[in-house]
């Protein structure tokens, strides 16, 4: 079973970038909504407002701009900026995975037989629970 890695970049002390902030800045530009955002992601409206506007203010320019109101009921959109804030971190992340293959299947390798077989029944990652005692 393949393993994977799961990056969460500090940016400053208190502002961080990671898997899910970056699905969420993809969701809004998938599909034009906070609130449509926050339901794909599984989160409340809030929260997803909350992360979102901690990136916002963290970087120079905004990542993602929101209209209220008019006849479609406003809606959101990525900036150029929260364009390169998803594939600045997309690519990181490919190039650290490639980095620490050989590791990653090394780790791996060291699972104890019993377990490996339970994570590939329930098809699950480690971190969901695949990998549990």
């Amino acid at each position: 079973m393949a393993r994977d890695l799961k990056i969460r970049i500090r940016l400053c002390a208190w502002a961080a970038l990671g898997p899910g902030k970056v699905a969420l800045l993809q969701a809004v530009g998938r599909l034009g909504s906070i609130t449509a955002a926050a339901k794909d992601q599984g989160m409340s409206y809030r929260r997803a407002w909350f992360l979102l506007d901690e990136m916002n203010r963290a970087l120079a320019e905004p990542v993602v701009e929101a209209s209220f109101g008019g006849a479609k009921g406003g809606g959101a959109r990525l900036t150029p900026s929260g364009v390169a804030v998803v594939e600045l971190y997309r690519r990181i992340e490919d190039k650290t995975r490639a980095a620490v293959a050989d590791e990653l299947a090394a780790l791996s390798a060291m699972l104890a037989p019993e377990v490996e077989e339970e994570a590939e029944a329930q098809g699950k990652e480690e971190d969901e629970g695949g990998c549990s005692p």
